[in-house]
């Protein structure tokens, strides 16, 4: 594997907390809580998923860094880049399912970023 992917993988990911933390934030989940037309189990469900998300991207940063640590742990690579692959795609459907530019959602290239900094950490050598 390689090591300096495994760490800029790492960094990426710290980014993407501080993104969806920090700006992210402010800009989705305060406006979802401030909503009085959502169902409430909708908003609050909505506001669960927002901390499964800030949890699983600190996880995220963590995981890496252990790998690149402890090479011999790939398989926590190989779990973290399909889970990353997968949020990238379901990034962008939901952005094109409500008519928005997939790009628009920082999810979208975020997850594509570390997803690709994996996968290119467990081709390289």
């Amino acid at each position: 594997m390689q090591i300096t992917l495994l760490w800029a993988a790492a960094l990426m990911s710290v980014v993407t907390f501080a993104v969806h933390t920090f700006i992210g934030g402010p800009r989705v989940a305060l406006p979802l809580l401030a909503d009085k037309n959502l169902p409430i189990a909708s908003k609050w469900l909505n506001y669960y998923c927002w901390h499964i998300t800030t949890i699983y991207t600190f996880v995220m940063g963590g995981a890496y860094a252990y790998v690149a640590l402890n090479s011999d742990a790939v398989e926590v690579v190989v779990l973290l880049t399909i889970l990353n692959v997968s949020f990238s795609i379901l990034s962008a459907v939901v952005a094109i399912k409500g008519n928005i530019n997939p790009f628009r959602f920082p999810s979208t290239s975020l997850f594509g970023v570390v997803s690709m900094l994996g996968i290119l950490s467990l081709v390289l050598k």
